[in-house]
């Protein structure tokens, strides 16, 4: 229960409420135990009237209606209680599971960059999804029904001993060798639950990945291997969950056995001592009642106990990614406008998860309204750059500064909201290409959308679609090309009007007229912001104010277009074949 401690403060949270739903609990279970003490003066009436104990029918008759209204009232409220507990207590954990799955999503978007590398998409979702649905069962029926059934037992035992003790004692005997039984396979639950939860992390990483990956699966042709390893996968949960059913199957039947075992003891009992005169009729009919009263808790014992160990080990999983520290932390929390200047002082920078260094004691500045433009072969470091000023990472040596401030000492909701960057990767939501493009400015108008689209060079090619901007594009904007999603993720980053606009690599998959027609727009936009450019080619970097040369995460050359070209080097050559290129 170490795990499970964790909810505590959701508990506290919500004490009123639960507080009610116990005291409900506790009032249905009253009003339930008139039941068995109104049958059982019944049948004592009625065995007194056949013995001729009692010789006025009237007098049987009328006590019998008695019960019968007093049963039939008690049995009612008794219903209705239990329905406000169950709308008390089944409600707490659904807010419960809601706080807890906005606890851990909001811990989903606090964590860095590199936990994202380390974790499977797959797993994420199932930690937030079955696992925390595991919990909500604890959270819910487990304590609802645990409450109720200490409830019935605190005022159902005492009741058998003040009716009958010998018959009581007998009755409650094989209930302390089924807690032994239940602590033993309790713990075959916990082991066999966290084996079935890792299994259902891998397969939900599995599909989600074969989804995603749907059209790669069909170009390859690979679709008879991909089903071959999915039912692999499915007989290897089926057998896991197997041994967990085969483990949880003991329960009930147990519990019917140790109950039917009570049963026979009250019926053998009582019945010795109703021929021996010590007790009534009624009280024997009231004991096997008693006992049937007891059969759906005790039963339920198991049942709860199952839903607790595989709760504590989902919240286990769950504690494992609410314990991790973010490695990017907002340390300042007033609000710090940014201007946009940017410096890089001997900034180096290697990469945790591959141990590559990416920067090598790299310094440049670049003030507010600036163009830079960087260019370099793949790997030389041009992205890590970008990742740096956005704080995706923080430097592993050396210091980045914005408006002469330590990107540290900057309010980090502020930073990067003056950001907009356009990443190589294009990802788009399934979401309305409108909806998309609003991604940068919720509140924009529809006349500032197209406007954007316009500025990116895609208007007329959403125009020529069916449903125009309201046309649904499917999973990571798969229902357009990769220009066009190149485009569609510039137009939400200029309909931002950030101060700080980083592209990267953007224009890759677009033509060299489109490139040139947004790189003429994006210049016109940005006089005043501070705009940097990571391109493979140079004609990106026609336009910039200064231009950085990187390889292998080292600045060998920096200049304007110019300067560069008359430079023999990198920047030279790549001019020349790409001009080469262009020609051809």
């Amino acid at each position: 229960m170490k795990e499970l401690q964790h909810l505590n403060k959701y508990f506290i949270k919500y004490k009123g409420k639960l507080l009610l739903g116990v005291i409900i609990t506790i009032i249905a279970q009253i009003f339930a135990l008139f039941t068995p003490k109104l049958i059982g003066n019944s049948l004592t009436e009625v065995e007194k009237y056949i013995s001729g104990e009692i010789t006025d029918l009237a007098i049987v008759k009328n006590e019998l209606l008695i019960n019968i209204l007093i049963i039939v009232g008690a049995s009612a409220l008794a219903g209705f209680f239990t329905f406000l507990m169950r709308q008390t207590i089944i409600n707490i954990s659904r807010y419960i599971e809601f706080d807890l799955k906005n606890e851990v999503y909001q811990q989903y978007q606090n964590l860095s960059t590199n936990f994202y590398k380390q974790n499977r998409t797959g797993d994420l979702m199932n930690r937030i999804s079955e696992d925390v649905g595991k919990v909500r069962m604890y959270a819910g029926p487990a304590i609802m029904y645990s409450i109720r059934t200490i409830t019935l037992f605190a005022c159902l035992v005492p009741l058998m001993f003040i009716t009958a003790p010998k018959v009581a004692i007998y009755t409650l005997v094989p209930l302390p060798i089924l807690s032994f039984l239940i602590y033993k396979l309790s713990r075959a639950i916990q082991k066999r639950s966290a084996i079935v939860q890792q299994f259902l992390s891998k397969l939900s990483t599995f599909t989600q990945e074969s989804f995603s990956g749907v059209s790669v699966i069909k170009a390859y042709g690979i679709e008879p291997q991909t089903k071959e390893a999915f039912d692999e996968m499915v007989v290897e949960g089926k057998n896991k969950n197997m041994d967990l059913a085969k483990v949880q199957a003991w329960f009930f039947p147990m519990m019917i056995l140790l109950i039917g075992a009570s049963n026979i003891l009250v019926i053998y009992i009582g019945g010795r001592q109703f021929i021996n005169g010590d007790i009534e009729f009624g009280v024997l009919a009231e004991f096997i009642m008693y006992v049937n009263m007891l059969t759906w808790p005790v039963a339920t014992i198991g049942w709860v106990t199952s839903i607790v160990q595989q709760a504590e080990v989902s919240q286990q999983r769950i504690n494992e990614f609410l314990k991790v520290k973010p490695e990017i932390r907002n340390e300042v929390k007033e609000i710090t406008p940014i201007k946009g200047d940017i410096e890089f002082k001997n900034v180096s920078f290697t990469y945790d998860d591959t141990n590559i260094t990416a920067l090598k004691n790299v310094s440049f500045s670049l003030s507010s309204g600036e163009t830079l433009a960087i260019v370099g072969k793949t790997g030389s470091g041009k992205t890590t750059i970008l990742d740096l000023i956005s704080r995706m990472y923080d430097t592993n040596q050396g210091s980045v500064e914005i408006d002469q401030t330590p990107i540290k000492q900057l309010n980090l909701n502020s930073l990067r909201q003056a950001i907009s960057i356009v990443p190589q990767d294009a990802f788009l939501f399934s979401e309305s290409i409108k909806e998309n493009i609003k991604f940068g400015k919720e509140d924009a108008t529809d006349d500032e959308v197209i406007e954007a689209a316009k500025f990116a060079s895609v208007h007329n090619n959403i125009i020529g679609f069916k449903k125009g901007y309201e046309t649904i594009l499917g999973e990571r904007g798969i229902t357009l090309s990769g220009g066009q999603k190149q485009r569609v993720s510039i137009a939400r980053a200029i309909i931002k009007n950030p101060n700080i606009l980083l592209l990267d690599d953007c224009l890759s998959a677009v033509d060299t007229e489109t490139e040139e027609e947004i790189l003429s727009n994006i210049e016109r936009i940005t006089k005043n912001k501070t705009t940097i450019i990571v391109s493979h080619r140079i004609s990106s970097a026609k336009n910039a104010d200064k231009i950085l040369v990187l390889d292998n995460g080292k600045i060998i050359q920096n200049g304007t277009y110019d300067e560069l070209i008359e430079q023999e080097g990198y920047f030279k050559e790549l001019y020349l074949k790409q001009l080469s290129e262009k020609d051809l």
